[in-house]
């Protein structure tokens, strides 16, 4: 299906940006937590990356009619400073994400009933409420000068929730069965 609404494909490829930027970021931040003695932490950072790319995906895919260049315009933290730093821009993001961002685009699609991008949207949006929790909690950690446990951590390939330990048999958020998830 093609994305019929300006608007919408604009929120699909600013998220798209801002989605992949998080991907990168946070894979840069993960390699630093590992050399910095928070290999699990590092872990953490990695899986949530992957979880962005499942978003970033999602919203590309929804967008695969749109061939062409265009501008993105995103926010994105930079800087690589320290573990808890690095944690409070990743907060920051998710809480972002959470707050601002994919509330307005999420009902932006709705409105225009863009079911694709409502479902991508939705998608992320829940996914992002859990990595600002887990962010927070690994950042609690990372002040006591703690790393987290080594529990596995697990992504959902379709929506990106993401869930440390063997919590769940399938997706809360999509039903995607646990076998599927990819583990950290």
């Amino acid at each position: 299906m093609a994305v019929n609404n300006a608007m919408t494909a604009d929120f699909l490829r600013s998220a798209y940006g801002g989605e992949s930027m998080a991907h990168m970021r946070y894979l840069i931040w993960g390699e630093e937590a590992e050399k910095n003695g928070f290999p699990n932490i590092g872990r953490l950072f990695k899986a949530v990356a992957n979880a962005e790319w499942v978003h970033a995906k999602n919203h590309f895919n929804v967008l695969k009619d749109g061939v062409g260049d265009n501008s993105v315009v995103a926010g994105a933290a930079f800087g690589n400073t320290d573990i808890v730093q690095n944690l409070q821009g990743a907060i920051d993001g998710e809480l972002h994400e959470v707050k601002q961002m994919y509330p307005v685009y999420l009902e932006t699609a709705k409105f225009q009933s863009e079911k694709d991008a409502e479902r991508s949207f939705h998608f992320a949006l829940e996914a992002e409420k859990i990595h600002a929790e887990l962010f927070k909690s690994a950042q609690e950690n990372a002040k006591a000068g703690n790393d987290i446990g080594n529990d596995k951590i697990y992504v959902c390939p379709v929506c990106g929730y993401t869930e440390i330990g063997d919590n769940v048999d399938k997706c809360p958020v999509c039903s995607t069965k646990k076998e599927m998830f990819k583990n950290f």
